[in-house]
C-alpha cells in the first residue's frame, strides 16, 4: 500500500487572520485516511545533521533558537515559536522518509512538504528549510541516489531550490510557474516556463506535456540512471481520480511524455511526490533519481 507521510499533528499557532492556511494539511490527511487511499505515517523529525547537510550552520542556529532578526521574519511570513521549528524539522523528515520508502515500494508521499521557497541561508515564503533539497542530500550522502530531477509545478516558482540546485551538475529543476505570482525576482531554473493569470486547463497540461520531456533530456545528457516507473506514474494519476488533488494529472498527458522517456531506461525507477497545496490542483512532483 501506499506509504504516505504527514506532520500536521505537530501544530504551532498563528495569529488570528492570518493567511497561512495552516488547516489544509490536517484536511488532506483526514480525506486520505477516510478514504483508504493510502496508509498515512508520521516521520521523525529532521536532524540538525540532516538540516546542515544543505543549510548554512549560522542560519540553522537562528531558526532553532528564535534568533531570526526582524527583516528575517518578514521574509519568511510566519511567527517564530518551538513549535514552528519542530513542525519545519517534521516536514523535512517526512520528505526524507518517503524518498527511502519511495526506493523500496516505487512511490511514496509526503502531504505537507514542498518548502521550495528556503534558501541555503535564508527563510521566505513560509519556508524555512527545504525539505527535497535536504532530502536529495541526505539520500546522496547516504550513498542511495547520485542524481536528482525536480519537477516543481506549484503556482509559485521554487526560488530557494532552483538557488540551492543551481550550480549542482548532478541536479536538473523544471518548473511551471504564475509569471504574475511570487517570487517576484526569480532566481533562473532550468527548464522553466511561466503562464499569465487565468491559464486555463488545456493549456497548462500541454505546457507540462512540452517541458517535461525536455527535462528528461537535458537530465538524460548528464547521464541520469532512471526515471519515473509505469507503476509510480499510475498511482498518481488514480489518487488524482480519487481526491481531485492531483486533478492536473488524471488526463494521463504527463503519463505519457513520461513513460515514452521511462521505456528507453529499464525498469528502475523512484517517484516522491510532494504536495504543499491540498486544497488547489497546482502541486509539486520531485523525482529523486536512484
Amino acid at each position: 500500500m501506499l506509504r504516505a507521510y504527514a506532520h500536521d499533528r505537530f501544530h504551532y499557532e498563528l495569529p488570528e487572520g492570518h493567511r497561512f492556511p495552516l488547516g489544509r494539511y490536517r484536511m488532506l490527511r483526514e480525506a486520505i485516511e477516510a478514504e483508504g487511499i493510502a496508509q498515512v505515517l508520521e516521520a521523525d523529525a529532521a536532524t540538525d545533521d540532516d538540516l546542515l547537510l544543505a543549510h548554512d550552520p549560522l542560519y540553522v542556529d537562528r531558526v532553532k533558537n528564535g534568533r531570526m532578526s526582524a527583516r528575517e521574519l518578514k521574509a519568511f511570513g510566519l511567527p517564530w515559536s518551538p513549535g514552528l521549528v519542530e513542525r519545519g524539522r517534521r516536514s523535512v523528515g517526512a520528505t526524507i522518509a518517503a524518498a527511502r520508502s519511495a526506493l523500496d515500494d516505487g512511490r511514496a508521499m509526503n502531504l505537507g512538504g514542498g518548502t521550495h521557497h528556503a534558501f541555503a541561508d535564508a527563510a521566505k515564503g513560509f519556508c524555512s528549510f527545504n525539505d527535497v533539497v535536504i532530502a536529495a542530500c541526505r539520500l546522496r550522502t547516504d550513498g542511495v541516489v547520485s542524481r536528482v530531477l525536480v519537477v516543481d509545478l506549484d503556482v509559485h516558482q521554487g526560488d530557494g531550490t532552483h538557488s540551492m540546485l543551481g550550480t549542482d551538475p548532478n541536479a536538473t529543476c523544471m518548473s511551471i510557474n504564475g509569471g504574475a505570482n511570487y517570487p517576484f525576482r526569480r532566481v533562473p531554473g532550468d527548464v522553466e516556463e511561466d503562464l499569465p493569470d487565468g491559464t486555463g486547463d488545456d493549456r497548462y497540461l500541454e505546457t507540462v506535456a512540452r517541458l517535461l520531456p525536455v527535462a528528461l533530456d537535458r537530465a538524460l545528457v548528464s547521464d541520469f540512471e532512471a526515471v519515473a516507473d509505469e507503476e509510480a506514474w499510475r498511482c498518481a494519476e488514480a489518487l488524482s481520480q480519487r481526491t481531485g488533488v492531483l486533478a492536473g494529472l488524471a488526463s494521463g498527458a504527463v503519463l505519457t511524455a513520461a513513460l515514452r522517456r521511462a521505456e528507453r531506461l529499464g525498469p528502475d525507477a523512484t517517484v516522491v511526490a510532494v504536495l504543499p497545496d491540498s486544497g488547489e490542483r497546482r502541486f509539486m512532483l520531485a523525482g529523486l533519481l536512484a
